[in-house]
């Protein structure tokens, strides 16, 4: 991300809060692992999944795996450019 110009030194992956998730109004899941482990929305929260490949199961020499890690994260700046524009 630091090469796409983005900052996520500090950042985790973490379990959603219920508190976080009741208050959503959107839940994206990126991969069918996250899809299938998503917990319940409540029924006023609108899910969507965008069916990306999961680039923790890439492989390959680690150009190859750096590469499929790279178009993920462009396929991933797109979709959120995408919903944007959807919503402006």
């Amino acid at each position: 991300m630091k090469e796409a110009g983005i900052d996520i030194s500090n950042q985790t992956s973490d379990i959603i809060h219920p508190e976080i998730l009741n208050n959503a109004y959107l839940v994206v899941t990126l991969c069918s692992d996250a899809a299938d482990k998503c917990p319940l929305t409540p029924p006023h929260v609108k899910l969507e999944h965008w069916g990306l490949d999961d680039s923790a199961k890439s492989e390959g020499t680690e150009e190859e795996k750096w590469a499929f890690f790279k178009r993920v994260r462009d396929e991933i700046g797109n979709r959120v450019e995408l919903f944007l524009d959807s919503v402006r």
